[in-house]
């Protein structure tokens, strides 16, 4: 049976309190992030505050699961942080209860803020995902004097496109102005040309006033009694100043949610594998129809003479196959001419019907994907949010910062990551570039084995950011190594035993030259000996433990320059240069591998030529240190001598 301990309610009432006010502080940043996407069009609209707080409503319910996995990330890394900076993490682990454990009542919080999740994303998320739709379409055809964009054709006011080459955000006047009007048929069209414009509201909201300078004015007439002419009859007009009224309601008025059913994001789960199955059948059937409608092509002929038609069926029934070549150079100069003319009309015809076909395969087959996303990403947000407590509450014990300084940057390191992954797979699978469900899903593969290496190395309290370590790897991996730093002793309690060091230096050299002639250093050794078979170089293992031995016993010298050259003494690396690695099943399993085996062999191509400057330069400085001592003997024996003749002439 399952107890609630007190050590659970204590860490759950930690974590609940932080994670309500996390939980806030990450909707206010998410929606802070969508506010500003929609700026402009709420700013200057003159909305009232009904329609503004149904606005942040309806987005802090879309918004809401978004942030159910960055509020527990945050919060479980500030929770474990402040139970590791004041020792209670390790009063709870020294008491014998492990981090999983500790985790118990906050794994069941996360679970239960997941099923939330899910809920909101099938009950609340749909209608707030299309209302705030709805609100977003009405509010863009509120005001439309303040949408009108450059370069481009507006159409957003009732019968009327509007160009505009350049605009004064200050003054708000339009320059360069193009204004297609169309309140009937063909006939009944105007085409409206100015230098400069503006364009505002009246005061009842109902029309627009378009004030023009500088311009022309071309329109239909409307067509009557002209007897029988196809023409259509219009005037020129050319103004220096004019005003044009159009109709245009300009209160709020929510737009038709029809045009936004088909949404994916408006729908539930259920309501997308229904609408998911008439998608797919209606492609196919689309698909097939749109390709019966390919292979039935065919190249219709001219209209022919009767004698070229007899002679076309006289050739086609004797070779079953028309030589349409034969029968093209067999016309003449005008039909010859027609048949071009219409050959290349009905190619460009059918690239055009291919053309259009195509886009709409296209936009369904779209379709069908952005409702695949929607349903996969319901549960993969979810699932993010136990993702992410693995990663924050196991990154809280490792660190043990608690506050909002670390927690803060780590979180949003770790967001993102999330982010980037997140949205990334989601545009390559709405493109089709990558399959849906690893599109929704690599945010999942990525985050999920961090989650899993997090968890498992702080149950074990294993080092994770250990700058030493992975610095002392990244030094064996390169090969790189530290100099050596002898300094002076302050205090020496035994002189080195020069006459015996000199020996052994000797003695070293001696054996390097030995070594070097049985062993080509420079020569490139047989792969097989390398990868696939044992063996450590014990005469250079000999050769740096003697080499130490006397390093540590002259390090005691008060003489600087044998400490000078004590520092010039390189740390040898006594196994990179055999194989690569000590294990004997990972030296074959890296031969196997082939890109791996290259690489780790000409590293140790390179610490063996490393190896053979290594003992020229010891073999150099240990003669120096031999001479040196010598020296130094000399001149003691000498001086001791000076010292005796000058007591014996006293």
């Amino acid at each position: 049976m399952l107890r609630i301990k007190k050590l659970d309610i204590f860490i759950a009432k930690q974590f609940g309190l932080l994670f309500i006010a996390t939980f806030f502080i990450c909707q206010f940043v998410l929606m802070m992030q969508f506010l500003w996407r929609y700026i402009d069009d709420l700013i200057g609209k003159g909305l009232t505050m009904d329609v503004l707080a149904q606005f942040f409503w309806y987005m802090a319910l879309m918004l809401m699961p978004q942030a159910f996995p960055l509020a527990i990330l945050l919060s479980s890394l500030i929770t474990y942080g402040n139970l590791g900076e004041s020792s209670e993490l390790t009063a709870i682990k020294a008491a014998g209860i492990s981090l999983l454990q500790s985790m118990r009542s906050l794994i069941v919080i996360v679970i239960l803020v997941a099923g939330v999740s899910i809920y909101f994303q099938e009950k609340i998320g749909p209608d707030a995902n299309k209302n705030l739709a709805q609100l977003l379409i009405s509010m863009k055809q509120k005001s439309p004097e303040l949408e009108i964009p450059e370069g481009v054709f507006y159409d957003g006011i009732p019968g009327t496109n509007l160009y505009v080459q350049r605009k004064d955000l200050t003054t708000g006047k339009l320059y360069n102005m193009m204004i297609y009007r169309q309140t009937g048929s063909y006939e009944d069209q105007a085409i409206i040309l100015a230098d400069s414009g503006m364009l505002q509201s009246t005061a009842e909201k109902k029309h627009l006033l378009l004030t023009l300078w500088s311009g022309e004015w071309f329109e239909n007439m409307k067509q009557q009694d002209l007897g029988g002419t196809a023409e259509v009859p219009y005037r020129r007009e050319t103004f220096a100043y004019k005003q044009v009224l159009l109709d245009f309601d300009g209160e709020f008025n929510l737009a038709d949610a029809s045009a936004i059913s088909g949404n994916a994001k408006a729908k539930s789960s259920k309501q997308i594998l229904h609408d998911l199955d008439s998608i797919r059948q209606g492609n196919d059937s689309v698909g097939r129809q749109f390709y019966r409608e390919a292979r039935a092509y065919v190249m219709p002929l001219p209209q022919l003479s009767h004698e070229d038609s007899i002679r076309i069926a006289v050739v086609t029934d004797q070779h079953r196959v028309p030589d349409f070549d034969s029968l093209f150079t067999s016309l003449g100069g005008d039909e010859h001419r027609e048949v071009t003319k219409n050959a290349a009309r009905q190619a460009q015809m059918m690239v055009n019907d291919l053309q259009m076909k195509a886009d709409m395969a296209k936009f369904n087959f779209r379709q069908e994907r952005m409702h695949e996303i929607e349903l996969i990403g319901k549960f993969t947000l979810a699932l993010s949010c136990i993702i992410f407590f693995f990663i924050g509450a196991p990154l809280g014990a490792i660190i043990r910062k608690g506050g909002l300084g670390v927690p803060v940057i780590i979180s949003v390191l770790v967001f993102i990551v999330y982010y980037i992954f997140e949205n990334s797979g989601m545009r390559m699978a709405r493109d089709d570039n990558w399959t849906v469900w690893f599109g929704k899903g690599i945010s999942t593969f990525v985050l999920a084995p961090l989650a899993i290496f997090f968890t498992y190395k702080a149950n074990n309290d294993s080092t994770v950011f250990n700058i030493d370590a992975y610095r002392l790897l990244l030094h064996r991996m390169l090969g790189l190594r530290q100099k050596r730093n002898i300094a002076g002793k302050e205090v020496v309690i035994e002189d080195p035993d020069y006459v015996a060091d000199s020996q052994q230096l000797v003695s070293i050299n001696e054996e390097i030259d030995a070594y070097g002639r049985a062993h080509h250093l420079l020569r490139w050794p047989n792969p097989l000996k390398v990868f696939f078979r044992p063996g450590d170089d014990r005469q250079i293992i000999d050769i740096s433990e003697r080499l130490e031995t006397v390093i540590d016993d002259l390090s005691n010298t008060r003489d600087k320059q044998v400490l000078h050259l004590l520092n010039q003494y390189p740390v040898l690396a006594t196994h990179a240069h055999t194989r690569p690695f000590r294990q004997r099943w990972l030296n074959a399993l890296t031969g196997i591998i082939l890109p791996v085996g290259i690489f780790f062999y000409i590293r140790m191509l390179r610490f063996r030529f490393r190896l053979y400057k290594d003992l020229k330069t010891i073999e150099k400085t240990s003669n120096a240190i031999v001479d040196t001592i010598k020296n130094n003997v000399i001149k003691k024996q000498r001086d001791n001598a000076l010292n005796d003749n000058n007591e014996t002439s006293l």
